[in-house]
C-alpha cells in the first residue's frame, strides 16, 4: 500500500494523517476484494427474537462489505474520490432492534423485510483548539477562533431497517421487494392474533448474502478421511463441497472341498473410485457389503455382497468359488459404477484335481491379495473386498470373502 515521508524538522501537516488513513482503508479494501471478492456480504448479523419473547426483533453485531467509492466527500482537507471503486466495509457494534405488528384481520399474515446497507457519516463533532500565531499560549477555539464545532470521525456502519409488507390471506402474503442500494437479510413472518415472534417465524432470504465459509473451516481437499467397513450414514461436515470416494464390494467365498475335487477361489469385488460434489449436512447412507461364506464340503463358496456410498457409486461383490470334479472354476470378479474409475474385480484361480490335486486362490482386490488355498479349508480373505481361498482334495470349507470398505477424503 503506499505509504507517506515525513522528514526531521519538516513542519508536519494534517494531510500525513489523512492520507495515512486513506491509504490504510484503500489497502483493506483490496484485501477485502481479494478474500471476499465484490460483494455485496455480509457477515455475522444474527437476527433472534427477544427474551422473553415478544413482538420484538433483534439483530445483532456484525459487518457488510460493498462496492463504493474511496470518498464521495472531501475527508478533511483531502478532496473527495468519488470515481475510483473501492470495496468498503462496514460494521454494526451494538444490536439493533425492531418491532413489528400483527395483522388487524382474521385469518391474514404480514411478511416484514429486514434490509441493510453501508451507512458512511461524518460524526462526533468537538471545537478543536487551533494554533494562534499572534499568542501561541493562547490557542483558538475552533477554526479563526470561531467557536464552531467541527466533525472528527468519518464512521463506516451498517445501516438497518424494517419494511412492512401489505397484509394478506396467510399463505399469500409476499414479502416486500428490496430496496435499490439495500441488502435483503430476513423475512418475519407476523401472524393475525399474534402475540410473540418466535425463532420460527424469522427465516433468512435466500438470496441474502451471508458469508457460507471461514478461513478455520478451510483446509486443503482431501486432508482428511473416514474409513466405513460397516453400513452405516456419513453427514458432510460444514464446508465440504466436494469428496473423493474409493471403494469395494464384498469377495466372494472360497469352493469347498470333497475326496475327489478341490475348490476354486472366490472372487473379488469389484471397485469404484470418484470425486463427487456434495451438501453439508447431508446424510449419505453408506452399505458395506458382505464377504461371501466359505463352501462346506463339495459346495460352491458364497457371492459377495455390493458396496455403496448412496446413491454416488457402487460395487458388486465378487462369485463365490466352485467345488466340481475334476476341475473347479474359480469366482468371477464384481464390477465397479458410478465413478470416474470403475475396475472389475480379480478372479479366484481355479481348483484341480488330476494327478496333481491343488485347490484355488482368492481373488485379488484393489487392495490386497485374497485368501490362499489350504488341505483341510481355505483360508479367508485379508484384504478388504478379497475373495477366500479354496479346499484342497479332502473334505473341507473354503474360506470366507472378506468384506466390502469406503473410504471416504474430504
Amino acid at each position: 500500500m503506499d505509504r507517506q515521508i515525513v522528514f526531521p524538522g519538516s513542519i508536519p501537516l494534517d494531510t500525513d494523517l489523512l492520507n495515512v488513513q486513506r491509504n490504510v482503508m484503500v489497502a483493506l479494501g483490496y484485501l477485502a476484494q481479494a478474500t471476499l471478492g465484490a460483494g455485496p456480504v455480509v457477515d455475522g448479523l444474527a437476527c433472534a427474537p427477544t427474551a422473553p419473547a415478544s413482538m420484538t426483533v433483534t439483530v445483532g453485531p456484525g459487518s457488510i462489505a460493498v462496492t463504493n467509492v474511496v470518498d464521495t466527500l472531501a475527508f478533511g482537507s483531502l478532496p473527495a474520490d468519488s470515481v475510483d471503486p473501492l470495496v468498503k466495509v462496514g460494521v454494526n457494534l451494538t444490536p439493533t432492534s425492531f418491532t413489528v405488528a400483527a395483522p388487524t384481520s382474521s385469518g391474514q399474515s404480514t411478511n416484514y423485510l429486514i434490509e441493510a446497507s453501508l451507512s458512511e457519516a461524518d460524526a462526533t463533532p468537538i471545537v478543536l483548539p487551533y494554533y494562534n500565531a499572534a499568542n501561541p499560549t493562547q490557542p483558538f477555539s475552533g477554526p479563526n477562533n470561531s467557536g464552531t464545532a467541527q466533525n472528527t470521525q468519518r464512521l463506516q456502519r451498517v445501516q438497518l431497517q424494517l419494511k412492512p409488507g401489505a397484509p394478506a390471506t396467510a399463505g399469500t402474503q409476499t414479502t416486500p421487494a428490496v430496496d435499490n442500494g439495500w441488502v435483503g437479510l430476513y423475512v418475519v413472518t407476523v401472524n393475525y392474533g399474534q402475540s410473540q415472534i418466535t425463532a420460527a417465524n424469522i427465516q433468512t432470504l435466500p438470496t441474502a448474502p451471508f458469508i457460507s465459509f471461514k478461513l478455520p473451516g478451510l483446509v486443503p481437499g482431501f486432508c482428511r478421511s473416514a474409513v466405513f467397513s460397516a453400513s452405516s450414514a456419513w453427514t458432510v461436515p460444514a464446508c465440504v463441497t466436494r469428496v473423493k470416494v474409493r471403494l469395494v464390494g464384498g469377495g466372494g467365498g472360497g469352493g469347498g472341498g470333497n475326496s475327489s475335487s478341490s475348490g476354486g477361489g472366490g472372487g473379488s469385488g469389484g471397485y469404484c473410485e470418484g470425486i463427487f460434489a456434495v451438501t453439508p449436512g447431508q446424510a449419505i447412507p453408506i452399505t458395506i457389503g458382505a464377504g461371501g461364506g466359505g463352501a462346506v464340503s463339495g459346495s460352491t463358496g458364497g457371492s459377495g455382497g455390493t458396496t455403496a456410498f448412496g446413491s454416488y457409486a457402487s460395487a458388486t461383490g465378487g462369485s463365490g468359488g466352485g467345488s466340481v470334479n475334476p476341475n473347479s472354476q474359480g469366482g468371477g470378479g464384481g464390477q465397479g459404477f458410478g465413478g470416474s474409475v470403475c475396475l472389475t474385480g480379480g478372479s479366484g484361480t481355479d481348483g484341480h484335481s488330476s494327478t496333481s490335486n491343488f485347490a484355488g486362490a482368492g481373488g485379488a482386490s484393489a487392495f490386497g491379495g485374497g485368501g490362499r488355498g489350504g488341505s483341510g479349508g481355505g483360508t479367508s480373505g485379508v484384504t478388504p473386498g478379497s475373495g477366500g481361498g479354496g479346499c484342497y482334495e479332502t473334505a473341507g470349507n473354503g474360506g470366507n470373502g472378506a468384506s466390502g470398505m469406503v473410504i471416504v477424503e474430504y
